[in-house]
């Protein structure tokens, strides 16, 4: 898979703080047999005129795997991903592997960038051009980035946990070590969907060294929590109201495949690590349901972009381990506490986050809202998502 040894991970190699130069090079035998499996797919029926309500429909998703096949260019996605300069590390004895691009602009910021769930570091393959070298994208010099890209543990190239406890509390700490190993003592955080809950926790374990945390696609510790009192709800603004009534049919028509994870992810993972067409089916369902302005995922994402994340959990295995991510959230009581860290929510058109509950917990600086984009800004709308990172870091450097 990489063109390095595995990192073995012993007593002594958890000791070991070494950072490795890491190239993705998938064997030949993993696409040849990606093929196959998708070749002798049992495909499922489906009830007449239901189109999306149920699930991901068979015709949809035959067409998608048919081009998974015989269309799609997984060399060319990896070429371009092994443009940017990746490592890997051992931390509390797991391989953790990122994307390290530094900009030539002496005063940059450091940033960490973290992923969430269906996501994966080819989220955000739009931005770093623009972050890290705003002088040749229009932008100012004086807002470059060096960005910090990890693959959550877990996820992709840092492969499968080993142990129980990977929640967002110990994800952060590790990024914490990350980057002290990387000599950066002064940074700042951003994550949505589950990265918005690292990017706060990174806040609450180094808050010396974080300067601000930014978020999108918020949910916990941004959202009420449990039912809302009516006259409450008489001060809403309509655009609280609307993200209120959206999250109450998260609750009670979206959130199946949270429950399944949180609960019984063993379970669900022998499906997705032996079929291509069930982790594929897992993640378009939530590509179609998440984004914004669109009836097909391919209305809002890249196809191709689409794809390669999913391969991403495929060749490396990882669509079970990530499954775990929410059992530990949900079962290991690190719950949010308050912060003092400077935090910037930007509040995409398909996001939930409320700005009057994010300020019980939160020291909010910047709120911004916007009419478009999705749960996938740096996908959907990354000329937001980049310029609305610009203005909150910019009072912080």
């Amino acid at each position: 898979m990489t063109s390095h040894e595995n990192v073995t991970r012993d007593s002594a190699d958890q000791q070991d703080e070494r950072i490795l130069p890491f190239r993705i090079e998938v064997p030949q035998s993993d696409l040849d047999d990606l093929r196959e499996r998708l070749a002798r797919t049992r495909w499922s029926t489906q009830i007449r005129d239901t189109g999306w309500t149920r699930g991901v429909p068979v015709d949809y998703l035959r067409e998608l795997a048919e081009y998974w096949a015989d269309g799609y260019d997984w060399r060319a996605a990896e070429a371009q991903l092994n443009e940017l300069p990746q490592f890997t590390t051992v931390i509390d004895g797991q391989q953790i592997h990122f994307l390290h691009v530094r900009s030539a602009e002496p005063d940059a910021l450091p940033l960490v960038l973290a992923h969430g769930w269906p996501g994966s570091i080819v989220e955000f393959l739009d931005v770093i051009g623009p972050l890290t070298d705003p002088r040749a994208h229009g932008g100012d010099p004086a807002d470059a980035f060096h960005l910090v890209i990890p693959s959550l543990p877990s996820f992709g190239f840092s492969g499968p946990v080993t142990e129980a406890g990977w929640d967002s509390r110990r994800i952060a700490t590790a990024f914490a070590e990350l980057m002290r190993r990387l000599g950066y003592h002064r940074y700042g955080a951003q994550g949505g969907d589950f990265g918005a809950f690292i990017a706060p926790d990174l806040g609450r374990v180094a808050p010396e060294q974080v300067v601000g945390v930014h978020v999108n696609a918020a949910t916990v510790g941004f959202i009420p929590f449990g039912e809302v009192p009516e006259a409450e709800q008489a001060t809403f603004t309509e655009a609280e109201r609307t993200r209120l009534q959206r999250l109450g049919t998260f609750l009670s028509d979206g959130n199946g495949y949270f429950q399944i994870q949180a609960t019984r992810p063993q379970t669900l993972g022998y499906g997705l690590n032996d079929s291509p067409v069930a982790q594929l089916a897992w993640i378009v369902e939530k590509f179609q349901e998440w984004t914004h302005g669109g009836k097909l995922p391919e209305d809002c994402v890249d196809r191709d972009r689409m794809l390669t994340n999913v391969m991403l959990y495929w060749l490396t295995g990882t669509g079970a381990s990530s499954a775990h991510m929410y059992y530990e959230g949900m079962h290991s009581g690190n719950w949010p506490t308050p912060s003092t860290v400077p935090t910037g929510v930007a509040v995409f058109a398909e996001d939930v986050a409320i700005r009057r509950y994010a300020e019980q917990l939160y020291q909010i600086t910047r709120w911004s809202e916007f009419d478009r984009g999705g749960h996938f800004a740096a996908l959907e709308a990354p000329d937001l998502l980049i310029g609305d990172m610009r203005e909150f870091f910019r009072r912080l450097r």
